[in-house]
């Protein structure tokens, strides 16, 4: 078993919170160091809002969570971690002197920073190891949104570069490496102008801050979170493209439409004016219940992304598929003479009803995860399937035993009842720990997917799967097995 990695995070606002977050739900062990009084409270309760959020978005079970810990010192933190998320004020000297002391306790660790603007070459001068400090700016929330801007300076080796994208990818995140030093890097300059712009409309009249809101939510933000600009913008432009879509609406960049070249005076007036017209708009929610509005609304997204495999949906399928693999190499490879182990899973928040227990449609998927693997494990899985052939579900008796509820880990085994060329009878134990929480009898045949009949199987599966068969035939038939329902014990 690999050994648990631990990551440091220096700084427990918001954005370190959501580090912390997105580390411990990947697995990580974490040092959390903030000279903050209320720094354990504040950290909890963002992991809260992450451990309903983020597993929600993963279709296999969520590794072990990290142990989190709360350091009296930046030594104690740093102490054993591999790479270190710095997430303290953006005053340059308080993240210089955070650094000295990072790396005079660990050498050479690999540290990330938060910032959403200074450069790499800013953060280095005057560091012991100047190698080693790298950008990687994040959004909130950390635990939800995958971009990472990982931003250099030509002090960075390429394998500090290449370190630093791998943990991001390990954690589910896209680290997107920034081409040349740049302030504020590609995100915070895009929303600046923005911001500006928004911010002119405002102090001029022309809308109030929840009107410059619904422009965004009901428009044109729909379309950047799956599409970003020009990919949209090549649509706009019909059939020709997007070299019609320059020629149509590029003389507009001449029109004076925007004050991008001016700012509005920063006084109290302006400050005054945000804040009353947001409280307006937002102020019968309380900040945590915003957050939690925010996050299921993302997840939302996401999934939709994700079923698709489109967009930041990418990342969490293929983040999903090095997690799965993993899972896949723990189940049972060859017969013997007891139930083999098909399928671990969790009990993950999108399987719960009402009533905090495991909806009944997912014994079925649990069933058809233990058995999907088996097939693969005979041959007959998606390249069989391709091929033109496939067993078909053809009877299915559910036991519902015992409760599995959030955060449950399962275990799904299977033994053969009886099986020949065309069909076979299974029976699933959905496991957790030593309860079975529910029995799954099945029946399957073989069929010719074109001709829609059964037929018998390839020679190389059927051979697979009578060894299997011929290897359980001494197990006692299992309880619960060929019940009616409803019959009495």
């Amino acid at each position: 078993m690999a050994a648990t990695r631990k990551a440091a995070i220096i700084g427990g606002g918001v954005i370190g919170g959501g580090w912390a977050a997105r580390f411990l739900l990947n697995g990580w062990d974490v040092a959390v160091f903030d000279p903050d009084p209320e720094a354990e409270r504040k950290i909890n309760a963002v992991l809260s809002n992450a451990r309903l959020a983020l597993p929600a978005l993963s279709d296999v079970p969520m590794p072990p969570e990290g142990k989190l810990s709360f350091a009296s010192t930046m030594g104690e933190a740093v102490e054993g971690a591999e790479y270190v998320q710095e997430s303290v004020s953006e005053r340059i000297e308080l993240k210089k002197k955070v650094y000295a002391q990072l790396q005079q306790a660990n050498p050479g660790v690999l540290i990330g920073s938060s910032t959403s603007g200074f450069k790499a070459s800013d953060l280095q001068d005057g560091a012991a190891n100047p190698a080693n400090i790298i950008v990687a700016h994040p959004f909130n929330p950390v635990y939800l949104l995958p971009l990472s801007e990982v931003s250099g300076s030509p002090r960075n080796p390429p394998e500090v570069v290449e370190r630093t994208v791998q943990v991001m990818k390990d954690i589910g995140m896209f680290p997107l490496v920034i081409r040349a030093e740049i302030d504020a890097f590609i995100g915070n300059r895009f929303l600046e102008a923005v911001w500006r712009e928004a911010l002119w409309m405002l102090k001029d009249g022309i809308a109030t801050t929840e009107e410059i809101d619904e422009a965004i939510r009901m428009g044109f933000g729909l379309r950047w979170g799956q599409m970003g600009l020009f990919e949209t913008y090549r649509i706009a432009g019909g059939e020709a493209g997007m070299r019609h879509f320059m020629a149509q609406f590029g003389p507009a960049l001449k029109w004076p439409w925007t004050k991008l070249m001016d700012v509005p005076e920063f006084n109290d007036e302006l400050v005054e004016l945000v804040a009353n017209q947001s409280d307006a708009e937002s102020g019968a929610y309380s900040i945590r219940e915003l957050e939690r509005i925010r996050d299921q609304n993302l997840v939302g997204f996401l999934r939709a992304l994700k079923e698709r495999n489109w967009g930041a949906g990418k990342v969490l399928r293929a983040h999903d598929e090095a997690r799965a693999a993993v899972f896949h190499a723990a189940t049972d490879t060859g017969p013997k003479s007891e139930p083999l182990v098909m399928a671990h899973m969790q009990v993950l928040p999108g399987w719960i009803d009402y009533n905090g227990h495991m909806t009944e449609s997912r014994y079925y998927f649990a069933n058809s995860e233990t058995v999907d693997n088996f097939l693969r494990l005979i041959g007959a899985g998606m390249d069989y399937v391709a091929a033109g052939h496939s067993y078909y579900s053809a009877e299915t008796h559910i036991r519902h035993l015992g409760e599995a509820k959030l955060g449950d880990r399962l275990v799904g085994t299977l033994q053969i009842i009886s099986a020949d060329e065309k069909r076979f009878r299974s029976f699933v134990r959905i496991m957790k720990g030593d309860e079975v929480v529910a029995t799954v009898e099945q029946l399957c045949l073989h069929v010719d997917m074109a001709e829609g009949k059964a037929v018998p199987a390839a020679p190389e599966v059927w051979a697979k799967l009578k060894a299997i068969a011929e290897t359980q035939a001494g197990l006692p038939l299992p309880e619960g097995a060929g019940r009616a329902v409803g019959q009495k014990k």
